[in-house]
């Protein structure tokens, strides 16, 4: 952690469990949706740990996408109903490029998808006919393959000369509706994981496959969380950055379960805006 930021043992925080992937030899492999007949959902091994998650709160001002690999946003939004495609694309799209590429000094900001979650209760994520479930896994979106495989799939004959500057993928995820205690978002400093940690894994579509990064545990990780979000604020999330000078490149990432969330709470409806981020070269 930057030496700008207080002393973890002086934030608040909660001891939660978190799900990361044992080691294993096979690449790792999961589907998106129903596999085929005899395969299983993944062929990993779930492996839990319990760990201090703390509230980054008090500190949201002083982390960094370039340092830790997530900020912390207010962002009003237009919007009135985050269930309506049409309105996301007319209002919500254009809302989010501009809060991206304010918050990077980026040239270009392309959104290339969104997906929304409502938690049910008992479902297993990709479960058909139930809206996306939280992801309950620790991951990473894209990998230093697939971050700029997707520009050449999305821009065509743009992708080379865009490739040449510095390119990210961002998510902005948000709560649709607060205060979100239900399955919060827990966020990896990304100056805490060796590469070591990152296991390059298939994500399986019925039309492609697309790579991942699973997450072996390691001790040296800090997690962070923002407690009791609201629907005007929002997190972005680096999955990629083409630069190897340091910066922060892959922020892990995961929904977990606050053991002090009230019982009364509201089940988890969340959108999260996946977008490719340019820079000039």
């Amino acid at each position: 952690m930057s030496s700008k930021l207080r002393k973890l043992t002086e934030l608040p925080h909660v001891d939660a469990t978190l799900t990361y992937v044992a080691p294993m030899v096979e690449r790792p492999r999961n589907y998106a949706s129903e596999p085929p007949a005899g395969l299983p959902r993944s062929n990993t091994t779930p492996e839990t740990h319990t760990v201090p998650i703390y509230d980054v709160r008090s500190i949201a001002s002083e982390v960094s996408l370039d340092r830790e690999g997530f900020a912390v946003l207010e962002q009003e939004s237009a919007v009135c109903d985050f269930w309506d495609d049409d309105e996301l694309r007319r209002i919500y799209y254009p809302e989010t490029e501009a809060a991206i590429a304010k918050a990077t000094g980026a040239s270009r900001v392309f959104i290339f998808d969104h997906t929304r979650r409502r938690r049910v209760i008992g479902a297993q994520d990709g479960t058909a006919g139930l809206p996306r479930q939280p992801a309950t896994r620790v991951h990473v979106d894209h990998t230093a393959k697939s971050g700029p495989q997707r520009v050449r799939d999305l821009l065509g004959d743009e992708a080379e000369e865009l490739l040449r500057g510095r390119v990210q993928v961002i998510n902005l995820w948000r709560p649709i509706r607060g205060p979100l205690h239900d399955a919060p978002l827990a966020l990896c400093d990304a100056s805490s994981v060796a590469q070591r940690d990152l296991v390059p894994a298939d994500l399986v579509y019925a039309n492609r496959i697309g790579e991942t990064y699973a997450v072996t545990y390691n001790p040296d990780h800090r997690w962070f969380y923002a407690r009791a979000m609201e629907r005007n604020e929002a997190l972005l999330i680096k999955c990629f950055d083409s630069l190897t000078d340091g910066k922060a490149r892959f922020a892990p990432h995961t929904a977990f379960d606050d053991p002090t969330a009230p019982p009364d709470m509201l089940p988890r409806e969340s959108i999260e805006i996946r977008s490719l981020v340019f820079h000039p070269a």
